[in-house]
């Protein structure tokens, strides 16, 4: 059994390493932070959204810019989509459960807002019709996926790619790139 952890925490180290030598994942990520950083200082809002483990991601990232990071500081306009369980069960049951992330942001959506769509597969259906959406809405798109970006990769404005397809490892690694994001647009909008 000691064995099997070990493994298991050496193929997450693996993954890390593979993001710090891929050179235009790690200039994504600072594009993000940019991106989320000029967001928030012109009084948009970052919008996530995912399935299953990766909605727990989106709801773990908006409560980090929402609430607070490190610093104890101004709440920061971020929220997950899936987080009001009425909305959802109606608009899959009315409209179907590729529209729920779709008719939210035709609601709640701006220009200048982001829009971070979290899948490990880059196909969730409805995750690509939010980010149609979120296109003719004039948001920015970032996509948070698994190696090949799957569907996603072409409707992205900003891509976040982990270098793996392994669900886990890349779940691991979405947290801690979007910790990483946390930070730096907390040190930028409130000092280091």
């Amino acid at each position: 059994m000691t064995e099997k952890i070990i493994k298991t925490i050496q193929e997450s180290i693996a993954v890390k390493e593979a993001i710090i030598k891929d050179e235009e994942l790690v200039r994504n990520i600072a594009q993000v932070a940019s991106v989320i950083t000029a967001c928030f200082q012109q009084n948009h809002k970052v919008l996530f959204a995912g399935n299953g483990g990766s909605a727990a991601d989106a709801q773990h990232l908006a409560a980090e810019f929402s609430g607070r990071f490190y610093k104890d500081r101004s709440p920061l306009y971020a929220e997950a989509l899936h987080c009001n369980t009425s909305f959802l069960t109606a608009v899959g049951n009315d409209y179907g459960y590729n529209e729920v992330y779709a008719r939210m942001l035709r609601g709640i959506g701006q220009a200048g807002d982001v829009f971070v769509g979290i899948s490990t597969s880059g196909n969730s259906a409805n995750i690509l019709e939010a980010i149609k959406v979120a296109k003719a809405k004039g948001m920015t798109v970032v996509s948070m996926t698994g190696m090949s970006g799957g569907k996603m990769k072409d409707g992205s404005d900003i891509l976040l790619n982990v270098p793996s397809s392994d669900t886990p490892r890349i779940q691991e690694s979405h947290i801690t790139i979007g910790h990483i994001i946390c930070e730096i647009v907390e040190n930028n909008l409130f000092g280091s």
